[in-house]
C-alpha cells in the first residue's frame, strides 16, 4: 500500500492571493466609507467663522501628530510575531503594559497642558479652553485606538477592524453636526465629534481583542522587545511626521483666515494616502508572520502596483473633480485658493504613499538599516520647513513644495534599500 508523501509546508507564495484581495478590498472600502463620514464634518465650515475652522484643522492635526501609526504597527508586529511563534501569554502582558503606559504618558501631558493653558491658547489663537480639553480627551482615545487596532491588524481580524473604522466615522459626523447646528459649538463641537468617533473606534477594538489581554500572562524579554519595536517606532513615526506636521508649521506663519484654504486642501489631499494605506496594512502582518516562520512572500509587488495606480488615479480625479467638491463643501471666500493648492498637496502625497508601502515591507522583514537615514531626513525636514516659511512669507505653496521634495527623497531612499544591492539589505535580529 503506497504511503502518501506529507505535503511540504505551505508558504504565501503557494497560496492564492484571494484572501489578500478580499481583506484589502474590505479594509479599503471601510476606510473610504469612514473617510467620507469624516469628510462630512467639513461642510460645517460654512456654519462657523473661518478662524474657527482653522482652529479645528489645527486641533485635528494635534491629535494626528500622536504617534498612532508607529504605535499601531508596533502592536501589529508583536501580535503577528507572537501568534506565529505561539507566545500568546507574553502578548497578554505586553498589551496590558502598553495600555498602562499610554495612560501614564497622557496624564503627564494633561498636567503640562493644564499648567501652560494660557500660553497654549494664545499661541494657537483658541477662543475657548473647552476646545483644548476636548482635544486632550481625543488624544487619549487616539492613543488607545491604534494600540488595539494594531492587535486586530496583527491577528488579521480585518473584518472587525473595518467595522471599527466605519462606526467611528459615523459617530464623528453625527455628533459634530448636532454640536454645531444645534448647540452652535464651533470648533469645539467639531472636535467633540472627533472625540466620539475615536472613542467608538477604540472601544470596538478593545472589546474585540479582549481575549488577548484578559487571559494569564507571562514575562517577556524586554531588551529583545526594544530591539524589535524601536526601529518600527522611528520608521513609522518618520512617515507620520511627514504626513501630519506641515499644517502646524504653517499655522505659526499664517493667520486663521488665510490658513483655512490650506486646511481644506490638506483634508482632500490626505484622503489619497488613507485610501491606499489598507493595502500595506493587510500586507504587513502577513510579511511579519511569513518572516517569523521563514516563509516566502511576494505581496510587495502587488501592493506597490496597487498603491501607485490608486494614488495616481486619485490625484488625477482630485485635479478634475476637486474644484467642484470644494465649491460644494467650503465657503466661496477661499474656494479659489483651495483649488490652487490642491495639485501641490496631492503631488506631495503620492511619493509618501509609495514610500509607506516600501517601509511596511522593510520593517515587516526586520530590515532596519534604513531607519537612521529616515530619522535624519525627518530632522532635516523639521529644520527646513520653518526656514522656507520665513524666507518666502505669504506663499502657501512653499510648505507643500518643501513637503513634496522631502517625500520624494524618502521614496528614493526606500527604493535603494528595497531593490538595491545586498549591501543595503541587512536582516535585523529575530
Amino acid at each position: 500500500m503506497a504511503i502518501e508523501k506529507a505535503p511540504s509546508p505551505t508558504t504565501i507564495d503557494h497560496k492564492p492571493h484571494a484572501a489578500f484581495f478580499r481583506q484589502s478590498g474590505w479594509l479599503m472600502g471601510s476606510t473610504i466609507l469612514s473617510g467620507l463620514m469624516a469628510f462630512g464634518v467639513h461642510p460645517l465650515a460654512k456654519s462657523i467663522p473661518e478662524a474657527e475652522y482653522s482652529i479645528f484643522g489645527t486641533m485635528l492635526m494635534v491629535t494626528a501628530c500622536i504617534p498612532t501609526i508607529p504605535l499601531q504597527m508596533m502592536f501589529a508586529q508583536q501580535t503577528a510575531r507572537t501568534l506565529a511563534t505561539d507566545r500568546t501569554r507574553q502578548l497578554v502582558g505586553l498589551i496590558r503594559l502598553g495600555w498602562l503606559w499610554t495612560l501614564i504618558l497622557w496624564a503627564i501631558a494633561a498636567i503640562i497642558v493644564f499648567l501652560f493653558k494660557d500660553s497654549i491658547m494664545a499661541s494657537w489663537k483658541l477662543t475657548t479652553a473647552n476646545t483644548l480639553w476636548v482635544t486632550l480627551a481625543a488624544v487619549l482615545m487616539n492613543l488607545w485606538m491604534p494600540l488595539f487596532s494594531g492587535v486586530l491588524q496583527g491577528r488579521q481580524d480585518f473584518f472587525w477592524l473595518g467595522w471599527a473604522t466605519i462606526l467611528g466615522g459615523v459617530g464623528r459626523v453625527i455628533v459634530a453636526i448636532v454640536a454645531v447646528q444645534v448647540f452652535h459649538a464651533g470648533a469645539t463641537g467639531m472636535m467633540f465629534g472627533a472625540l466620539v468617533g475615536l472613542g467608538a473606534w477604540a472601544m470596538i477594538a478593545i472589546w474585540r481583542s479582549r481575549d488577548l489581554w484578559t487571559g494569564p500572562s507571562e514575562p517577556f524579554d524586554g531588551r529583545g522587545l526594544v530591539k524589535q519595536v524601536l526601529p518600527l517606532f522611528l520608521a513609522f513615526g518618520a512617515c507620520q511626521f511627514l504626513f501630519t506636521t506641515d499644517t502646524m508649521y504653517t499655522k505659526a506663519f499664517f493667520p486663521g483666515e488665510q490658513l483655512a484654504p490650506y486646511v481644506a486642501a490638506g483634508t482632500l489631499s490626505r484622503a489619497l494616502l488613507w485610501v491606499v494605506l489598507p493595502l500595506a496594512s493587510v500586507m504587513f502582518p502577513k510579511i511579519v508572520h511569513a518572516t517569523a516562520k521563514s516563509e516566502k512572500s511576494n505581496l510587495l509587488g502587488i501592493v506597490l502596483l496597487g498603491t501607485a495606480g490608486l494614488a495616481i488615479c486619485g490625484a488625477a480625479g482630485l485635479y478634475v473633480l476637486g474644484p467642484y467638491v470644494v465649491k460644494i463643501v467650503y465657503t466661496p471666500q477661499y474656494v479659489a485658493e483651495t483649488v490652487r493648492l490642491l495639485p501641490w498637496y496631492a503631488g506631495a502625497m503620492i511619493p509618501l504613499a509609495l514610500a509607506n508601502a516600501l517601509v511596511n515591507d522593510l520593517m515587516g522583514r526586520g530590515r532596519f538599516k534604513i531607519v537612521p537615514l529616515m530619522v535624519a531626513l525627518v530632522v532635516a525636514y523639521g529644520f527646513t520647513m520653518p526656514v522656507m516659511l520665513r524666507h518666502y512669507p505669504g506663499r502657501l505653496e512653499i510648505p507643500l513644495q518643501t513637503l513634496g521634495a522631502f517625500n520624494l527623497v524618502l521614496l528614493m531612499i526606500c527604493v535603494c534599500f528595497s531593490f538595491g544591492s545586498s549591501a543595503f539589505r541587512v536582516q535585523g535580529s529575530k
